[in-house]
């Protein structure tokens, strides 16, 4: 920052000419961008002085406080402070996250924005080398070890509790250390939540939400931090911490690919997804929003409420003798599925999820539409309500669940089959898989599909759920983190076409002597909507053949016919293609066509989105052409 002396006189600051009060260089993954910040209370009265000063500066002025990203994190916030010609603004933008705020006040031409980044980074540099002996904080490591020096206050528990709201301040610990977080809860991505521990320790609620384990994130706490724990304190809140919600977890398949550890999200390989037309529950792909719950059967009821009797509530034993059980073969599906293809087009955010988010299986349990007319369902009900939502039983710290609904209509209809699912494959269902109750929305997109159920609600309303209000909706391709708005956006519930190639793999060789290339793959489409054709090309898409389905193993036989509007399971598809002579690469694509001739686009971009939902595009693989030693004479 700076100010025109011949203008406005001396600066009365220790700085000069520099005003910056926000004094930590951060590196952007990029490399070619630097900003300075520090929250050290001791340059408080200088932050509040130089505010005033620049004020009455006709010179240029621009402090930036940005949170550096992660090429894995999509997810940042972009606060900055602004004095421009005498006028004070000031604006927050967030690029992630959910419950964002934004406050934009935004008049100025774009080439100002240029020179204010060139003139703030220059002060940055002479105000890092006038203030670095001030502001070196005690956690300057990722790891916040604890220390105890004699430039940090130390606290006791009783103090840091007297910390717990906007008012008195909110303080927090982590690992020995006391931060003061006031100035960051308004600008936290997930919002209030972050108002739970105040007073308190971090590490149960990082327990939970990972994500907070990475080293840029302990980078910004460190700069909150204000004191340390006295050894007493630390050492009774060390005892008192709860254990890792993760630490039960059950035992998964090595052969799985893992996106997300806490909570565990992985798919099985593409080369052997097509292998088994059913999918075996152990490589079935994995996604979990929260801890995986342990439910006693013993133990377990499943409420009903929004219904005539009043609410009920049903046991496991309840549900096998009272219903008739009700089998059907259908195929699960992330909203996520093939989002690294739309990283490629422009970071998104979200698990970076391969081809295999989707997977096939037997469902067996009470039909949906049963329960809710044995315990009474009627006209009256149905003239009010318009929904069903659903509610599992993994829940978060604050004790809210996961939750998501789906329209009344395709819950209650004949042709619906909403299962009531306490089987897969023919067994108990997995505990990853939503032991001992899910339910299974047939055609529609795998976020619906709530496991571990604990209550059913019939209502006029949407589940007010963070899951089916501030998520999984597509938008845009030039609908961006500051312009986003949720509400504008109906939830996804039924899929679009979908198809992708198992085999062979991105980067492989096929042999020029064996003449053709066998490729696999499968094809779905939600809704219902029957997969009719897979076409395939070896040649990028200028020419094309037509794959064979099938809908079961080889040499079993093929299942029969689903009805119209019913067809709920994936098909597999398989075709040998001669390879073109001379060619010596094979750009493979697949695309399919369902019983509505909706067919998938041809390229990424036009159906890109922020959260990297509903990726269909032609899915492309290359491979080389190698020399077999049949062509060598």
């Amino acid at each position: 920052m700076w100010c025109n002396h011949s203008k406005r006189g001396a600066c009365d600051d220790a700085t000069g000419c520099v005003h910056v009060t926000l004094v930590r260089l951060i590196k952007f993954p990029s490399g070619s961008r630097r900003i300075c910040r520090s929250r050290s209370p001791k340059l408080q009265d200088s932050y509040k002085r130089a505010m005033q000063h620049l004020k009455h500066c006709q010179g240029l002025a621009q402090v930036f406080l940005i949170r550096s990203q992660s090429s894995r994190l999509s997810k940042s916030v972009i606060p900055s402070l602004s004095v421009w010609d005498g006028h004070f603004s000031c604006r927050w933008r967030s690029t992630g996250g959910h419950g964002r705020q934004k406050y934009f006040n935004d008049r100025l031409p774009k080439f100002r924005f240029a020179l204010a980044g060139l003139l703030a980074g220059t002060g940055a540099v002479l105000a890092y080398k006038l203030h670095q002996d001030k502001v070196q904080l005690a956690a300057t490591s990722a790891q916040l070890r604890v220390t105890q020096t004699s430039d940090l206050p130390v606290y006791t528990l009783e103090e840091v509790t007297k910390h717990r709201s906007l008012d008195s301040g909110v303080w927090v610990t982590y690992k020995g250390g006391v931060y003061d977080i006031t100035e960051f809860v308004a600008i936290h991505p997930g919002g209030d939540k972050i108002l739970l521990a105040a007073g308190g320790a971090l590490e149960p609620y990082w327990a939970l939400y990972a994500v907070h384990q990475q080293d840029h994130v302990l980078e910004i706490l460190s700069e909150y931090k204000i004191g340390v724990l006295n050894p007493e304190s630390y050492k009774k809140q060390e005892s008192a911490n709860p254990s890792d919600p993760y630490s039960a977890e059950p035992t998964r398949h090595p052969a799985l690919q893992i996106n997300s550890l806490k909570p565990f999200n992985a798919e099985p390989p593409a080369s052997i997804l097509s292998d088994n037309y059913i999918t075996p529950s152990v490589i079935f792909f994995k996604r979990n929003h929260l801890p995986v719950p342990r439910v006693d059967p013993e133990a377990y009821r499943l409420e009903i409420e929004g219904l005539s009797g009043g609410v009920v509530s049903l046991s496991l034993s309840e549900l096998k003798s009272r219903f008739p059980k009700h089998t059907i073969t259908a195929t699960l599906q992330c909203a996520g599925n093939r989002r690294s293809e739309m990283n490629k087009v422009k970071q998104v955010k979200g698990l970076n999820w391969g081809i295999a988010a989707i997977s096939n299986a037997t469902w067996s349990g009470a039909r949906l539409r049963d329960v809710l007319l044995y315990y009474g369902f009627g006209p009256e009900v149905a003239a009010k309500a318009k929904h069903v939502q659903f509610e599992g039983l993994d829940k978060d710290v604050t004790g809210t669940a996961y939750g998501a609904s789906i329209p009344l209509n395709k819950a209650v209809s004949e042709e619906g089959d909403v299962l009531l699912a306490y089987e897969m494959n023919g067994e108990d269902l997995p505990p990853d898989h939503g032991y001992p109750v899910r339910v299974v929305v047939p055609g529609v997109v795998g976020a619906r599909n709530v496991k571990w159920l604990g209550k059913i609600v019939v209502s006029d309303e949407e589940s007010k759920s963070h899951w089916q209000q501030n998520d999984y909706k597509g938008f845009s391709p030039g609908t961006d983190w500051d312009t986003v708005d949720f509400k504008s956006a109906p939830a996804i519930q039924e899929l679009p076409i979908q198809s992708a190639i198992t085999h062979p793999a991105e980067g492989t060789s096929v042999d020029r002597s064996d003449r053709e290339v066998t490729v696999k793959g499968y094809a779905w489409s939600g809704g219902g909507r029957e997969v009719v054709r897979v076409d395939v090309s070896v040649d990028g898409g200028k020419t094309w053949h037509v794959a064979k389905l099938r809908t079961s193993d080889q040499g079993q036989h093929p299942a029969p016919p689903p009805p119209p509007g019913r067809a709920w399971a994936w098909k597999l598809w398989e075709i040998d293609v001669p390879i073109p002579h001379r060619a010596q690469e094979l750009e493979i694509v697949c695309k399919a066509v369902d019983s509505g001739y909706n067919m998938q686009p041809d390229t990424v971009a036009p159906i890109w989105n922020l959260r990297g939902v509903l990726s269909n595009a032609w899915h492309r693989v290359k491979v080389k052409v190698s020399e077999g030693f049949k062509d060598q004479k």
